[in-house]
């Protein structure tokens, strides 16, 4: 005998993310508890976060605690986003950006088809996203996804002696710097 999945409406998602201590995604009626990261997952986050300092006070970097909606009704905690200008906020109970201009995941062994296919297809419906970058913690690799001229390409970068290009704000980030600490 098979049993049904349980549909969540949203309020079943929030009463849960206020009650939790582990973060959760929400879509379709479904959640999923985020899997915690490593101290080379967590390390790089930080820097990629460090190398938006740049661009404040005009932007701010969020790393890892703050959550997003996408237009699709993905609700979910990005590893890094940048928001430039006012944030938007949905009118949700609990505190939900929806306007970043850069998204970043750090990809891990268990994560890294869903950031490159599903979640990265929600993050690209954004209207204000630019740049959505997967950063490898095991080897020193960045796919950057940048949105010009209203088409999104891919570029892939191996080299610590290599540098990001950033579409959405005037900023390059060396590789290097994305990996300090880590590789």
């Amino acid at each position: 005998m098979q049993h049904a999945k349980r549909h969540y409406s949203l309020e079943d998602y929030f009463d849960i993310e206020e009650m939790s201590d582990v973060r959760h995604e929400y879509f379709d009626g479904e959640i999923y508890a985020m899997a915690g990261g490593t101290r080379d997952h967590n390390q790089i986050s930080q820097n990629l976060s460090h190398a938006f300092d740049p661009l404040r006070p005009r932007c701010r970097a969020y790393v890892a605690d703050v959550r997003l909606k996408t237009p699709g009704g993905l609700y979910t905690y990005p590893d890094v986003m940048l928001i430039c200008g006012q944030a938007v906020l949905t009118t949700d109970r609990l505190e939900t950006l929806t306007n970043p201009l850069v998204l970043a995941e750090v990809l891990s062994a268990s994560t890294c088809d869903y950031d490159r296919g599903l979640k990265g297809e929600s993050y690209q419906e954004i209207p204000t996203l630019r740049d959505y970058l997967l950063i490898d913690q095991y080897a020193v690799s960045v796919e950057h996804r940048a949105l010009r001229d209203g088409r999104w390409s891919s570029t892939y970068y191996e080299s610590r002696n290599g540098a990001v290009e950033l579409a959405g704000v005037t900023l390059t980030i060396p590789l290097a710097a994305i990996h300090e600490l880590v590789l």
